[in-house]
This record gives C-alpha cells, structure tokens and sequence, in this order.
C-alpha cells in the first residue's frame, strides 16, 4: 500500500519571495504556492515570476508543491495557466477556486490543457462556496485528472454567515459532505485553515476534530502551525502498536480457518485489517521522509 503524507499543506504567498525560500526547510508535507488570496492585485504578475524561478531552483525535497491560481472568472485566472505552462520545472499540483459545479472542474482541465500544462500536474479543488457543497458528490466525480480537495472554511463562512465557533458546527455537514464525496472517489481530503495563530490549544483541537471526521490533513496559514498538524494527523506509537496486534491476531485466526478474532477485548474482522495497514503504510511513508 503506497501512500503519500499530506498531513499538513502550508499556505505560502507567491508574492512573499523570502517565505518561499524559508518554506525549503520546513516540515510541512506540502506547500501551497499561492496566487490569490494571499497575492494583492498589483503584485500577481511577480508572484507567478517568482513561483516559476522558485520552483526551477529546486531544493523542496519531499514536499508537494501545489500553486493555487485565480478562479477563471477572474482576470488573472488564465493568465496565471499561462505562467504555470511556462515554467521551466512544473509544480506537482494546480489547485483551482471557486468550484461550483461539476462544468467548472471540466472547464478548468480543458483550460489547462489547452494552454499546454503537463498532464502530470493533478488537479486540485478548493471546496468553499453553498453551490460546491450541494454539488460536491458530482463535483469531485468530474474528472480522472482531480486528486484531491481542499476546504475553505473561511469563504465558506462569509458567503453562508456561519461563525467560526470552537465546534465548528455550523461548519460539520459541509466537512462531512466533501469527507463522504472524498471517499467514495478515492481523492485526498484536506481540512481548513485555523484563523487563530496564538491559541495552540484551539489549534490542536482543530485538528483533533477534522482527523476523527476523516480527512488526511489540515491547511495551514503559518508554519508555528506545522509542528502540531503533523502529530495530530499521524498515527502515534499506540496506535501503530494497536495495527500490528490487529493484523498478528487477524492472520492467526486466518491460519486457523475463522474469520474473525478478538484482540485485546475487541472483535477484529478484515475492514479493521485493511485500516490497521494503511495506518502503518503512512506511519512508514512519514518514517521515509524524516
């Protein structure tokens, strides 16, 4: 089982030319090379620039390098695939905003394509509108080229006047929607960000909840974020030691022809071995890069 860590995907303003180098040694799985939000009007011409040389400079390692371009609506959108086309190494990933409909997916990869981008770039979604949500299902059946989405809490609330609260409730059945849609066509699922940059405590607890709803990781706005991203959203030392007491109980019973065992006071049968193994594959992969 081969998996990749996305545990923690940091925000980085393309604009900011010095976060771009600093983000070569942080300890985030994945950048998020940005050209819209965090890139003030005047300044995206320079963002895609200095994006394109960073990425041709190299020295990244192990992270994914995604660049969020502007929605298509927007007159920066295309020029910003058009910047992306040309640049002398590609990222990993284009993340496109402002999904409402399954047609924006299948727009947005035509646009792609047809300015010539490299069909190794994946597709990535922001998840952040009332439209995306009640569409999501199909949203994210829309295309082979999508490997994953990513939720945008923030715009999410400003266009349904749902308040950022501790519990995020307001916010449980659009996260619950994109995990479920995620899921059912095998894409990554990334949390939203934490607006609070002080309280660690609210942070991890964030963090905490979107693990147990599902999802794989969490994006970030700050890198003093990282830290306790990656630990939430990796299996600890008893969860690995509770997957391998699962799988060596689960082939014992096999060995003796049932189908089923109880380890440790708790029925086990194969849904729960094939958890156990991808808990232990990312254990492994997050082992690789370290």
């Amino acid at each position: 089982m081969k998996i990749r860590p996305r545990r923690s995907l940091l925000y980085m303003p393309g604009s900011n030319a010095r976060a771009l180098d600093k983000a070569r040694s942080l300890p985030a799985d994945g950048l998020i090379l940005d050209l819209e939000d965090a890139v003030a009007p005047d300044a995206k011409e320079l963002a895609r620039e200095q994006i394109g040389t960073a990425l041709a400079e190299g020295g990244y390692g192990h992270r994914e390098l995604i660049v969020r371009i502007n929605g298509l609506d927007t007159e920066w959108g295309h020029d910003d695939i058009a910047a992306v086309s040309g640049f002398a190494t590609a990222p990993d990933g284009l993340l496109v905003p402002k999904i409402n409909f399954a047609s924006d997916v299948t727009d947005a990869i035509a646009a792609i394509d047809g300015a010539g981008c490299s069909k190794n770039i994946g597709i990535w979604l922001m998840a952040e509108t009332p439209h995306c949500m009640l569409n999501i299902g199909e949203i994210a059946a829309a295309h082979p080229r999508v490997v994953g989405m990513v939720m945008g809490t923030s715009d999410l609330s400003k266009d349904t006047r749902v308040r950022h609260t501790r519990d995020r409730l307001g916010f449980i059945g659009a996260l619950n929607l994109c995990v479920y849609a995620a899921r059912a066509h095998e894409l990554t699922i990334i949390d939203g960000v934490q607006l609070d940059l002080e309280d660690e405590e609210m942070l991890r607890y964030s963090c905490e909840q979107g693990r147990d709803l599902g999802f794989d990781g969490k994006s970030l706005i700050h890198p003093k974020q990282i830290a306790v991203t990656n630990g939430t959203f990796a299996p600890d030392a008893a969860e690995i030691t509770a997957a391998r007491d699962v799988i060596a109980g689960f082939e014992e019973a096999q060995a003796q022809g049932k189908a089923v065992v109880v380890v440790k006071g708790r029925l086990v049968e194969n849904l729960h071995v094939e958890e156990a193994r991808r808990q232990l594959a990312l254990a492994e992969a997050i082992e690789q890069m370290t």
